[in-house]
């Protein structure tokens, strides 16, 4: 029986034998750094290396091919990692590991289901690690980056991702997938396998699996399961019988969304392959790429160099950054403005230029017609005309373009611009410059008229009511309003008003502020009784003193908010200001708050009840926010403050917070007010604030109804659920909502679609969150939910 010594030596020559026929061999023990020598694995030809690469202020990992006068990234390890410094070291192991140190800090950069004996860099590209049986255990060639080479297949299910430019090699925002359908198709990022959002596809969805392969003649083809040619998508037939022994062909997903195949032609003198020529491409112009332009902005050619432009009524968020997508710079009217014919809009027109977004009204009228129907309806932004049928959107729109050519010379687009400009820092009209229509108005005499002559004659018959009933109605409210302040019964709400209690009143009714119910924004709430009506009321105390200018804004806020009136709100009864005392009386509600039945139960409740009480919730808001003669921003929408009365229906409590805009206003400077994880981002950039704040807040509580469970959860066990947003955003793309509800019985169009809108409110961008209106609707299935894009803060 041998001895283990010899087993062992027998197995190291055994090795060096192999080794000896493989090209570019990485023995164990080797190491790369970036800044000395050596810094890169290179092929036997030197045409391939692999190692450190300078990117940004830092280095990276990766393939390159040596070409001049920059080199040809083909593959990068971990390329959503932040580049190491210039001190990190890159070791195959004695135990076999590909092991990257940077600050002190190990990881390794492959994962591997067995140990390294050594690894090769071939001419190919390709960069293998191999075992003590030479067999390959790991290959780059089987985790394509953006890009694959000669010999190299994308599998069915595979995909490609574009880098974010030229010279940043981290994910970008397009990817090519290699579809189990036998489909080659073309996505922006962030999107779901679905024909409407692609913007390029080979046509070849048999149901037959194929696999992309890029051959050694520079063929790009499709491959079926036999191994057979199914569609050749790009060749190199002009350069393959002269050029063939000096070229290496690759086929990458540009940074801009553009799949292309290179030929790179080795030239002797230099050494290096430095002639490259693009054999193929797909789509044909840059305006094809679906996002290549940002939401309410559209691609056109500028002397065949593709620009973004905003659409009419709208302006760059970014003006340094033309990807950023536009936003409108105009203040959104009423929609009973629009009805009446006032000048509140007009209508910008735009020939050549189409999209591809879901309209929600499809009609067969002529291009006037189509112009006035989206004027006249409150959801219309933009509108298009195809030369037959009028299609109508609401706002943002993406992948929109502009191009000349036949094909785009019947489109016209009309575009509602508001006429109240947003104004900037300066007060200066942020409204552009563009053509504009005036819209035709009611001028008829005979219709003026004839409302002048009806109001006359109504207001002439009513005075005579009005002279005799005037006196008794008065006397009656005088007396019915005496009763209710010696009984405490304060009836419906209908027959409600604002009543200023004394402190000894308050301090009677809660029986010197006993039993305490909770706290709210600026102090605690004490449940009380009104003992000769038995009407049970809950009784805030403000803790905080007020100075002068406060003193006169809590009476007119007091006074504001004590009008509301919507079955969503928790009535506002009466307030008591005696002396330095602050007391504010609520309707009582006795089941408690959302956050108790979310949070506080181990069965959640049943997704009917959560669907009712999600649109409780949007249309108390909206009543803030439309309906009232001011509009209210509450400024802490969460659980906590969404109460449940007798019959479980949700009110919105604690207006402590709000904040009231004047009639003309849409947006307000204000010091940060709500709670953290339900406030939105611009409360900490210290930007004006408007009703969107609420739409953000409104959207975390939405996303906690459908989880039932709280915004933040800290569970080790499962890092990627931490953050509910980010869980929430990772489930949608990767099609698995039914994570979000953990097996409950839920109607899945309802939860697709009340997660949708969850994830449009919670924008870190103001524009592109819905109004609670347009929430309200979509929630009742009023209008469709486009698909959103990703919020800034489940980002990474």
């Amino acid at each position: 029986m041998a001895s283990p010594f010899v087993v062992f030596l027998l197995s190291m020559i055994f090795q060096i034998i192999v080794a000896q026929h493989l090209p570019g061999l990485v023995s164990p023990g080797s190491s790369l750094f970036p800044t000395r020598s050596p810094m890169s694995w290179d092929s036997p030809s030197g045409h391939f290396k692999f190692g450190f690469y300078e990117e940004g202020s830092g280095y990276s990992i990766g393939i390159w091919l040596q070409t001049s006068p920059q080199v040809t990234i083909v593959w990068t390890a971990n390329r959503d990692y932040p580049p190491v410094s210039p001190n990190a070291t890159l070791t195959l192991t004695l135990d076999g590991k590909l092991i990257l140190t940077d600050q002190n800090e190990q990881k390794p950069i492959v994962k591997m289901v067995d140990s390294a004996s050594f690894a090769s860099m071939f001419d190919s590209g390709n960069f293998v690690l191999f075992n003590k049986r030479s067999d390959i255990i790991w290959s780059s060639f089987d985790f394509p980056t953006d890009t694959i080479l000669e010999g190299q297949n994308l599998r069915s299910g595979s995909e490609l991702f574009s880098s974010v430019s030229k010279t940043n090699h981290s994910t970008g925002r397009y990817r090519l997938k290699m579809q189990s359908d036998g489909n080659l198709v073309l996505y922006p990022i962030n999107t779901i396998d679905k024909y409407t959002e692609a913007y390029w596809a080979s046509a070849t969805d048999n149901k037959e699996q194929h696999h992309l392969f890029l051959n050694y003649t520079g063929d790009l083809v499709l491959l079926n399961s036999t191994m057979a040619t199914t569609k050749r998508l790009g060749s190199d037939s002009t350069y393959n019988e002269t050029l063939n022994s000096s070229t290496i062909y690759l086929a990458t997903l540009g940074y801009n969304g553009i799949f292309s195949l290179f030929a790179h032609f080795f030239v002797i003198e230099s050494g290096a392959y430095n002639t490259s020529t693009n054999l193929w491409s797909v789509p044909e112009t840059q305006c094809d790429v679906k996002s290549f332009c940002g939401l309410n902005s559209y691609c056109t050619l500028d002397d065949k160099s593709p620009v973004c432009r905003c659409i009419p009524g709208t302006n760059f968020v970014d003006p340094n950054q033309q990807f950023s997508g536009c936003k409108r710079n105009f203040t959104d009217q009423s929609c009973k403005d629009v009805k009446k014919g006032s000048a509140a809009y007009n209508i910008s027109s735009m020939d050549k230029i189409t999209w591809e977004d879901y309209p929600y009204v499809k009609e067969n009228i002529s291009g006037e017609d189509c112009r006035k129907s989206c004027f006249e309806d409150c959801n219309c932004d933009a509108a298009l005309h195809d030369s037959q049928y009028c299609t109508k959107y609401k706002l943002p729109l993406k992948s929109a373009k502009r191009l000349d050519g036949n094909k785009y010379e019947s489109y016209i687009a009309y575009f509602k611009i508001g006429t109240r400009a947003i104004k900037s820092e300066n007060s200066s009209s942020s409204l552009g410059t563009w053509k504009t229509q005036e819209i035709v108005r009611v001028t008829s005499k005979k219709t003026v008229m004839l409302i002048l002559l009806v109001t006359i004659g109504f207001i002439t018959c009513s005075c005579v009511f009005l002279a005799v009933s005037g006196f008794f109605m008065f006397k009656y409210r005088v007396a019915k309003y005496k009763w209710l302040l010696e009984t405490g019964n304060f009836g419906s709400t209908d027959e409600l008003t604002l009543r200023s209690f004394s402190y000894s009143e308050l301090k009677r009714a809660t029986n010197r502020f006993k039993e305490n119910l909770g706290r709210g924004s600026f102090g605690a709430v004490y449940k009380g009784v009104f003992h000769k009506g038995g009407k049970l009321v809950a009784v805030k105390r403000l803790e905080k003193m007020m100075n002068d200018s406060s003193e006169r804004e809590f009476h007119a806020e007091m006074q504001v908010i004590g009008r509301t009136h919507h079955k969503n709100l928790v009535r506002l009864l009466g307030y008591c200001a005696e002396d330095s005392k602050r007391l504010l009386v609520y309707e009582y509600m006795s089941n408690g708050s959302l956050a108790d039945l979310l949070f506080s139960h181990d069965k959640s409740p049943e997704w009917s009840e959560r669907v009712r009480i999600a649109l409780d919730v949007a249309r108390g808001i909206l009543y803030l926010h439309d309906e009232c003669k001011a509009p209210i921003i509450h400024c802490d929408i969460k659980p906590q403050n969404i109460l449940m009365d007798d019959f479980w229906t949700a009110k919105i409590s604690d207006f402590g917070l709000a904040k009231l805009l004047m009639p003309d206003q849409t947006r307000t400077f204000t010091l940060v007010r709500g709670t953290r994880g339900y406030m939105a981002p611009e409360w900490s950039k210290n930007m004006p604030i408007s009703v969107k704040a609420d739409v953000y807040s409104y959207g975390v509580v939405l996303l906690e109804i459908v989880c039932c469970r709280r915004n933040m959860e800290l569970d080790p066990s499962k890092p990627e659920e931490i953050v509910l947003i980010n869980w929430v955003y990772k489930c949608f793309i990767n099609r698995e909502l039914n994570k979000l509800v953990r097996g409950q019985e839920v109607d899945k169009k309802t939860l697709e679609n009340m997660v949708k809108v969850g994830l449009w409110c919670v924008q870190d961008e103001q524009a592109l969150r819905p109004s609670m209106k347009s929430v309200v609707m979509m929630l009742e299935g009023i209008t469709d939910v486009s698909i959103p894009p990703c919020p800034s803060s489940s980002s990474g």
